[in-house]
Formats: C-alpha cells, structure tokens, sequence
C-alpha cells in the first residue's frame, strides 16, 4: 500500500443515503423532468397554433399584417420562428418586460421605413401619417433644389492679408494688399495739368505777347543778315 492509498483510506468517506433518502432524490428528479415535459409540449401546441394562425390569416391576399399580442422572450422568439417558415415578416416592438409584441408582415407588402422607426418609437401609425410623412419629405426636397439654384458667396477660409504676414510684417501686408494708385509724375502727363485753367482773356492776350516775341525776333534776324 503506497502513500496515496493510505490518505485515501484515512479520509472520511460521505455518509452513505437512507433508503428513505434515496426514494425521495428519485422522486424529485422524477417530478423535474415531467414538468421540463410538460412545458416543452406546451410551448411545442402553441408553435402548432402560430403556424395555423398564420398560414390561415395569410391565405387571403387582403391580409397584409398580423399583431400578436404581447408575450415573453420564448413566446416571440416561437412566432419569429413560425414566420420565417412560412416565408413572411416579422418585427418586434414596444418595450422588453412591459408591452413587448411581435407583428407579421406579408413579405410582397413589407413595412416602409418610416412605419418601422414610428413604431419603434411607441408612435401610431397609419395611412394618413404615411402622407403626411410623404409631403413633408417632398417638401424638404423641394427646398433643398430651390437652395441650390440660389448663388452662393464664396467666403475664403483664409484672410488674403495674412498670407504674407509672416515675411513682411502685418503693417507691410496691410499696405501690399491695399490698391495700388499710378505714379503720377512717371510714364504720363496727368489729366490735371492737361486741363487750361486760364481765362479767355488771358489766353488771347499769352498769344499776343507770344506772336510780338515772334515778330520782335525775326525782325532782330533780318537786320543782322543786312
């Protein structure tokens, strides 16, 4: 006998079951797997009335949906399951352990968007909101290409003044961006002093005094040439 043979034997071993004891575990076991039996069947009639209830309802082409009423996570979990067998759909909505339901669609009549988000939000839902939803969205539409058309202001996304701020200096920048004036005195005579300013008066009698000069120095040059 080894060492670990000797531990063993000296360990106390559990108390061994009554007969008594032994009926009773039985029957607890007994009594937990009929009732695991019991709801399997339970929950396998109701998946049978699920299926009859859509394959019925759905028969007739008029029929488009069908709303269940609320029920726990397996419950919706069988009608999900019972749908897709039969090729409609199904969405859940309301709120988990307070109204929670399951509504079945026909698949060639599927819910639009705007009625999935509506109900996902606890909101009614029917034809006339599904026009007014229409409109509005037409509207907006409407708006967005009337916007488009209209000219838009370019604004730059950055000051054209600060572009060369940093090498000249703010002041310089200033003054390189303000617009440039022509010089004046360089290139061509300016329209200011293109301008007579003298009367007439005085005008005739400048040309008087220039035709006497005139008359005076051709009459000094004839002399000199006798």
């Amino acid at each position: 006998m080894d060492l670990l043979d000797s531990i063993m034997n000296s360990m106390d071993k559990p108390p061994s079951l009554s007969e008594q004891e032994r009926v009773l575990l039985k029957k607890k076991k007994e009594e937990f797997v009929k009732i695991q039996n019991e709801e399997k069947e339970r929950l396998n009639r109701f998946k049978e009335r699920v299926e009859t209830k859509l394959s019925t309802y759905f028969k007739d082409p008029n029929n488009l949906m069908l709303k269940f009423e609320p029920m726990d996570q397996i419950h919706r979990s069988i009608v999900h399951e019972a749908a897709e067998s039969q090729n409609l759909l199904s969405y859940g909505f309301g709120i988990e352990g307070v109204d929670r339901y399951v509504r079945v669609y026909n698949r060639l009549h599927p819910p639009c968007e705007d009625e999935l988000a509506t109900r996902r939000r606890g909101e009614p839902w029917n034809e006339q909101i599904k026009q007014q939803l229409i409109k509005n969205r037409e509207r907006e539409r409407q708006e967005a290409i009337e916007s488009a058309k209209k000219p838009k202001k370019i604004i730059p996304n950055s000051n054209y003044k600060d572009k060369y701020a940093h090498l000249i200096g703010q002041d310089a920048a200033l003054d390189a961006a303000k617009k440039t004036e022509s010089n004046k005195a360089y290139g061509f005579v300016p329209s200011e002093n293109k301008r007579d300013h003298r009367s007439i008066e005085q005008t005739l009698a400048d040309i008087k005094a220039k035709r006497q000069k005139l008359n005076n120095e051709n009459q000094g040059e004839t002399e000199d040439t006798s």
